[in-house]
């Protein structure tokens, strides 16, 4: 019978120099990924199936899974909390969650997570064979809740986690739908007056006569070709979405967007902070719950979603590994503010690393609140603008040639 080949992505640490090492490999199983690694010199961290739905996304691929959102994952974990630590048995537990849960991506994720139970999987390996619904950071806490006997305990930072991100992806999704709304609706309103208006005005202008100015030229030009610019306009956007879909999670396209996240105007500033206080809630949340810094820094890498940050990480990795300073590379990454990282000197010389990452992720927390709440007042001056000088533009070239005419008969 003929051996199948799947890829793997691993994350590994180069034996000779330290470096850390991300790569993909094809191999019929994740041990022997493991073995070439050890034969290339490299000590593998991490080795898991190349998923096509990424790590924590939330749009769905087209032809597949659907993945789970944070309000039913934080919803799930708490439940499930609460009955494991009113003495219901785990398996008792999930079954009375699959019967009760609306959502459809749980229930199916649940059903596999039960089915790998009854063969006698543990928990955390059976979330972690469905990716596409706990990400690594709900099974790394889940397995050390296992390997602790607080298993309730960890599902309940999960769910206090997965709340506090979803009530920050709320805040972000408010911020962005006015300007998004009024661009649209400002779009549509262009088209609409080339389409249906600006046919009425040639006919006036043709039995006027004379020369058109030439904005006015371009605008009946226009016109004239939308029964072919429509069309190639809506294939080329759903062909750029369809590949941006395709494409978003590619080495090659994350390492672009990743760093032009961060350097954005106006929106910029606030994607950092918003990558600060994941990254220190996420963080104070694993060393709260005992799980090794170096082990942590990796989880919390995968789950940042920006591949400036990750890199940042994969540095702060390395230090911690040789023993030196965790701050220091935090400072030099360029993305950290110099308070984040002069607040995280002080916990590692203090000993409260966790409870001074939790008072950051507090802090950032409530400056995403009042960034997004500006953000409105920011914006709206701006849309006004444009959408003035985009509807204005279109009527003045309009009007241009009735106001040459009248100027030649007043003249």
């Amino acid at each position: 019978m003929p051996v199948t080949f799947e890829s793997f992505n691993y994350r590994a640490v180069d034996s000779a120099s330290g470096a850390s090492v991300r790569g993909t490999l094809e191999a019929s199983n994740e041990a022997a990924v493991v073995t070439k690694l050890h034969a290339q010199g490299l000590v593998p961290l991490d080795v898991r199936p190349v998923s096509t739905s990424g790590l924590n996304r939330e749009i769905t691929i087209f032809g597949g899974r659907r993945r789970v959102k944070l309000k039913p994952l934080a919803l799930f974990a708490r439940q499930l909390s609460n009955l494991i630590n009113a003495g219901l048995p785990l398996m008792r537990a999930l079954v009375v969650l699959t019967d009760q849960t609306d959502d459809p991506a749980v229930r199916s994720a649940l059903r596999g997570v039960q089915s790998d139970l009854e063969s006698g999987m543990a928990f955390s390996a059976a979330l972690a064979r469905q990716p596409q619904a706990f990400p690594p950071l709900m099974v790394s806490l889940v397995r050390v809740g296992e390997a602790g006997g607080f298993l309730g305990d960890s599902l309940k930072m999960v769910a206090d986690t997965y709340r506090s991100d979803a009530e920050l992806q709320d805040k972000l999704k408010a911020a962005s739908t006015y300007p998004l709304v009024v661009l649209i609706i400002a779009i549509l309103a262009m088209i609409g007056m080339i389409t249906f208006i600006v046919p009425v005005f040639e006919q006036m202008f043709a039995s006027l006569g004379g020369q058109l100015p030439w904005p006015t030229q371009v605008l009946v030009t226009v016109s004239r070709n939308m029964a072919w610019i429509l069309p190639v306009l809506a294939v080329l956007g759903v062909g750029g979405w369809a590949w941006w879909v395709r494409n978003r999670n590619t080495e090659r396209i994350r390492k672009v967007v990743g760093p032009l996240t961060l350097r954005m105007p106006i929106f910029g500033k606030l994607a950092t902070k918003v990558a600060v206080s994941r990254f220190s809630r996420n963080l104070a949340m694993m060393l709260k719950a005992g799980v090794p810094l170096l082990q942590a820094l990796d989880t919390v890498g995968q789950t940042s979603n920006n591949w400036a940050v990750e890199r940042a990480l994969d540095a702060i990795e390395v230090s911690v590994r040789e023993g030196r300073s965790f701050a220091g590379p935090l400072a030099r990454s360029g993305i950290f503010p110099a308070l984040v990282s002069q607040m995280v000197a002080v916990g590692e010389e203090s000993g409260t690393l966790p409870e001074m990452l939790a008072s950051i992720a507090d802090m950032y927390d409530a400056e995403v609140k009042s960034a997004t709440e500006q953000l409105a007042s920011v914006l709206e001056p701006i849309l006004i603008v444009t959408v003035g000088i985009m509807i204005g533009s279109m009527v003045l070239a309009l009007y241009m040639p009735i106001f040459g005419i009248y100027s030649q008969m007043t003249g």
